[in-house]
């Protein structure tokens, strides 16, 4: 009798620990992160310019949606580095007390910068493409297909409706219309991200262009393509 309620005891437990280890690992949707922190960002870019999309993108990128370690344990959800005291993780990334001045810190780290301060007087909170390329350039990410990476991410989750506009300034996304989804623009390049579902056909179509095109642009032999690739159009 002693033995079952051991045994009983420690299922118990064992089933409690499970519990809450699956708890702990549940992932945050894209759309649950934005819901979470749409209102911040917008306020960020009340307050000092920078776009709202640009904002939750970056962050969404930068955090995995909130699910990585870093923005687990350090509420660092920008990638910005800088000193902790966090007794869960050994990171060389900075540590905040809540995840608001995460993006506080970012926006900050954007105007302290040279290379980035300018974007606020340059450039207008519906101008993200603008605001993705500058950001780019200053050398905030090491890897090229970061801005790519970013911009899809505001097509994809329609992001840049958060954004502030001038009543008589037309949404670049519909004045290009459906050529532009899920792609990155930059002057006369047109950039894709590959998703599940793409094909070259589908995307000639798309694009009003050919097959054979998009092959010669990206150095393809063939029609296979992978989820996450970058096709010039």
């Amino acid at each position: 009798m002693i033995i079952r309620k051991l045994c009983l005891s420690f299922f118990t437990v064992f089933l409690f620990a499970v519990s809450a280890q699956q708890a702990s690992a549940q992932q945050i949707s894209p759309q649950e992160y934005i819901d979470q922190y749409k209102t911040l960002a917008i306020r960020y870019m009340e307050e000092h310019g920078c776009p709202a999309s640009i904002v939750l993108a970056i962050a969404m990128h930068e955090s995995a949606y909130g699910n990585s370690r870093v923005a687990r344990y350090l509420n660092n959800h920008f990638g910005i580095k800088g000193p902790n005291s966090s007794t869960e993780i050994r990171s060389a990334y900075k540590g905040y007390d809540s995840v608001e001045d995460s993006y506080q810190d970012f926006i900050d780290f954007l105007k302290r910068r040279p290379a980035t301060a300018r974007l606020f007087e340059d450039y207008q909170p519906h101008e993200y493409r603008r605001w993705v390329n500058g950001i780019a350039r200053s050398g905030y990410a090491h890897s090229p297909a970061w801005s790519a990476k970013v911009l899809g991410m505001i097509q994809r989750y329609n992001l840049h409706e958060f954004d502030l506009k001038p009543e008589n300034a037309a949404d670049s996304l519909t004045a290009m219309g459906d050529a532009a989804d899920h792609a990155s623009v930059e002057s006369e390049e047109i950039w894709h991200i590959v998703e599940a579902g793409d094909t070259l056909y589908d995307l000639a179509r798309k694009y009003r262009t050919t097959v054979r095109s998009l092959q010669q642009k990206n150095g393809l032999k063939g029609s296979r393509l992978r989820i996450g690739q970058q096709l010039k159009i």
